[in-house]
């Protein structure tokens, strides 16, 4: 921190853990009133997360002045001899994570028209993420967006057949589909590929305000409307049913609908949405062979043994979207 210029050299540091897991432990540090939080991966995590720290560290960097909501970048340090590994500092921010209120903090747990807000604001973050100059932003070189499409598909594709440990009802079908469809236009863009509630923090208070988004690390170039597919994927098609309660680890009742979610998409990011059900086959397929993965080497871990029955689930709801869907070829 002193060789960085941060202010407070000479004053003690605090640290305090505030989650850790398998791919980043996350402490927060105070010294001399600066306030910042480090991410770090744990000792045992594979060595590419080494890249991948520095990886999102270049994106919240990037995204300084933009108008995404999202952390300050304070200091990097990859110099693995200080704390056993790569890491950030990033600043702190005043708010409340959907992970830590699964039932939602006041006013958003009984006024369900302050509670659509988070829906709006959620959707006008990666809205505003596809909006954002890339390339201005020295992130030519972060992913790959000439052919995203094909090798979506193949990389997935391939990965199945590697962990292939049962017959998924409706894959080859949906495979096929998306390997003989591609979007009605595609315009490269930064994205999250992580996108939903439980990678972002809110203000405190009402109306509903997007702090940032988190947790950077699968962030790309490719095409951000598969951001968008992916937070709506398991939408509820009623919002205002009861069973819109239970549907996601979070309750959804009292949420705008995916037809008002997507139109807002389309209002601020400028993209249209007219192809939204490519995107939500894809993504339905794709969060289907990620869950697989775990699934099948769930081994006693009773989290990912409950992969088990969703996955099967998925792989049909996007077969039966694209045995139904109207959509050029």
């Amino acid at each position: 921190m002193d060789e960085a210029g941060l202010p407070g050299a000479g004053v003690p540091v605090s640290a305090r853990l505030l989650s850790g897991g398998a791919q980043n432990e996350i402490y927060a540090i105070e010294r001399d009133g600066e306030r910042c939080v480090l991410r770090i991966p744990p000792a045992a995590a594979p060595t590419e997360r080494d890249k991948g720290i520095l990886r999102e560290w270049r994106i919240i960097r990037a995204l300084y002045g933009s108008e995404v909501p999202h952390t300050r970048a304070v200091a990097v340090c990859a110099d693995a001899g200080v704390l056993g590994r790569p890491f950030y500092l990033m600043g702190f921010v005043d708010g409340w994570s959907p992970m830590d209120h699964r039932n939602w903090p006041a006013p958003f747990d009984t006024d369900l028209g302050a509670r659509a807000g988070l829906g709006y604001q959620l959707v006008e973050g990666i809205a505003l993420l596809s909006k954002v100059d890339w390339r201005a932003r020295g992130l030519h070189d972060l992913g790959r967006p000439e052919g995203f499409h094909e090798r979506q598909v193949d990389r997935w594709t391939s990965l199945f057949e590697r962990i292939k440990g049962r017959e998924l009802d409706g894959m080859d079908v949906a495979t096929a589909w998306l390997r003989a469809h591609r979007p009605l236009d595609y315009v490269p863009g930064l994205m999250h590929g992580d996108y939903q509630f439980a990678n972002v923090m809110f203000a405190d208070g009402a109306p509903a305000r997007l702090a940032a988004i988190v947790d950077w690390e699968m962030g790309t170039v490719g095409d951000p409307k598969l951001d968008l597919a992916w937070m709506l994927e398991g939408w509820p098609a009623d919002t205002s049913a009861p069973e819109a309660a239970t549907a996601s680890y979070v309750n959804l009742q009292g949420m705008p609908s995916r037809e008002a979610l997507a139109a807002h998409y389309a209002d601020v990011s400028g993209r249209q949405v007219d192809d939204l059900d490519y995107y939500l086959i894809l993504a339905k397929w794709k969060l289907a062979i990620v869950l697989e993965r775990g699934y099948q080497r769930a081994g006693d871990n009773e989290k990912l043994q409950a992969f088990g029955p969703l996955v099967p689930t998925l792989v049909r709801t996007a077969t039966d979207l694209a045995e139904t869907t109207t959509y050029p070829n």
